[in-house]
Order: C-alpha cells, then sequence, then structure tokens
C-alpha cells in the first residue's frame, strides 16, 4: 500500500499517514492547511513524503 506522510523536520515527528487511494495531492495540501497550518506559521519545515508499506 502506497501511503503519503506529513513529517515535520523541526519537530521530527510524522504529523500524519494518508493512503493515496482516498487522498489525492489536492486532499493532502487541504489537510495541511486545515490541521497543519499551526507549524507552518510557526516557522517549521512541513513536507509530504510518499511511502511504500508491505502488510
Amino acid at each position: 500500500m502506497e501511503f503519503r506522510e506529513i513529517y515535520c523536520s523541526n519537530c521530527k515527528k510524522v504529523l500524519g499517514n494518508y493512503n493515496t487511494k482516498f487522498y489525492n495531492d489536492d486532499k493532502i495540501g487541504e489537510i495541511i492547511n486545515t490541521y497543519h497550518v499551526s507549524h507552518i506559521r510557526s516557522g517549521h519545515q512541513v513536507t509530504v513524503r510518499k511511502l511504500i508499506k508491505k502488510l
């Protein structure tokens, strides 16, 4: 399964994992703007990484 991971480089923690089957790039952008905007406003570096996990 493929996932998109939202990661904060300053905090060194994962803010969320989202399945690419249900969440496309536009929805991930909306999630970042809605829920993780406090990290961005405080000057943190938030990145989106692609992960492939095997079950």
